[in-house]
């Protein structure tokens, strides 16, 4: 049997904010390699890494697990700050981060998922989605709770501000400082993000028979402060941590679980432990629709469990 490829999508015109965008990432790739050109010091490299860090925190802790998945509450004056810690990242906005990403979760299982590589091709997963001209207005009909709040909106649409704090506060600090502080930095924390959306759904392993390709990958969550657990996550999507136990790396919770002991936020929701046992790949078998096809397995009926496909993830016993 043989995977079934969604259709391109017809080609449409770049719009001036994608033009602007395109070229800032091409600009931000070519300086990467003249930051390296130039050659580093330790206190670059140290500038670089707490960058990326506190940039990371802010699209897994904040985009993905607050705004996208309501995993925790905060108050709204810390809710405004925690958005605009996440324009830094320069993945734009809050509204249109979660909101998309709402959208890539309802149709995980379908032709219209964006991030499988097995339906478009590794670079559609890993980039070309972002680029394209389908994801480009923000979903505010997905994420009308978030929406409601004009300061929020602002942010959204105007999410160049982030950027253009960070730029300004390295570049007081010096051109090369502006280099690894910001472009080197946003350069992996970019590539590190997308790496959820590709390759967390062919390298690692499957621990629960979710419909999608999903896989958790300890490199990856320690690359990603906690993302990598990427096949925990679509298991259960509300829960606050991604790695469901206390071997499974996750330092985006563990700074949350901090932020909660201050009372900056609250009501971090856990997965039940009940969860964690339920829909084991080596119980139930294999129920993604790709994995199976792409193995030449047809999916098997309710009632029996389907074939055991691929890497499984024995430690959820």
């Amino acid at each position: 049997m043989h995977v079934a490829s969604a259709p391109a999508p017809s080609p449409k015109k770049r719009s001036l904010l994608q033009s602007f965008d395109f070229l800032g990432i091409l600009a931000i790739h070519g300086g990467t390699v003249w930051a390296f050109y130039r050659g580093a010091t330790w206190s670059l490299v140290g500038i670089a890494l707490a960058t990326y860090v506190l940039r990371m925190f802010a699209i897994t802790a904040v985009y993905h697990r607050y705004f996208g998945h309501r995993a925790y509450k905060t108050s709204r004056p810390f809710q405004f700050l925690l958005a605009l810690l996440g324009t830094t990242a320069t993945q734009k906005g809050p509204l249109w981060w979660a909101g998309t990403h709402l959208f890539y979760n309802k149709s995980s299982a379908t032709e219209k998922d964006v991030h499988s590589p097995l339906r478009r091709g590794f670079y559609w997963s890993h980039m070309g989605w972002w680029l394209s001209n389908e994801h480009e207005n923000s979903p505010h009909d997905t994420i009308r709770d978030y929406a409601k709040f004009p300061e929020l909106r602002f942010l959204d649409r105007f999410h160049l501000v982030g950027p253009a704090l960070i730029i300004g506060a390295t570049l007081a600090f010096g051109f090369d400082v502006f280099l690894w502080g910001y472009v080197v930095s946003t350069c992996v924390l970019m590539h590190a993000t997308f790496t959820i959306n590709s390759l967390a759904h062919v390298w690692g392993a499957r621990r629960y028979a979710t419909t999608d390709t999903s896989r958790n990958n300890p490199w990856l969550a320690i690359l990603t402060l906690g993302e990598g657990w990427h096949n925990n996550h679509h298991h259960y999507m509300a829960s606050a941590n991604q790695g469901f136990f206390w071997w499974e790396i996750d330092v985006s919770y563990y700074v949350l679980r901090a932020l909660a002991a201050v009372g900056l936020v609250w009501d971090l929701r856990k997965v039940p432990d009940h969860v964690k046992t339920r829909d084991l790949v080596r119980v139930v078998g294999e129920r993604a629709p790709l994995l199976l096809a792409k193995a030449g397995v047809d999916a098997a009926p309710d009632s029996a469990p389907a074939p055991v496909v691929g890497a499984v993830d024995e430690a959820a016993a």
